[in-house]
C-alpha cells in the first residue's frame, strides 16, 4: 500500500545500527516507508481516488476533487 501512483516511490529498506555499541555487527533491518495519502483527484474529468506522497501533493502534480 505504500506507493505513491503518481513518482512510484515505495518502500526503502535498509540496517538500523546500535550507537552505544561500537562493534559493526550490532544491526537490525528495518524498512522506511514513504508519506502516502489516500486522494480523490480529478482525472479527465472523473473522480478517482488514488495513493499519493506528499511530496506530490505539495507540489502541485494533482489537482484535488472538492
Amino acid at each position: 500500500m505504500a506507493k505513491c501512483e503518481i513518482c512510484a516511490k515505495n518502500q526503502q529498506t535498509g540496517h538500523r545500527i546500535s550507537i552505544n555499541r561500537s562493534q559493526v555487527s550490532r544491526r537490525a533491518n528495518k524498512t522506511w516507508k514513504p508519506n502516502v495519502k489516500k486522494v480523490k483527484i480529478v482525472d479527465n474529468g472523473t473522480v478517482r481516488s488514488i495513493y499519493i506522497c506528499t511530496r506530490c501533493l505539495r507540489s502541485g502534480k494533482v489537482t484535488r476533487a472538492i
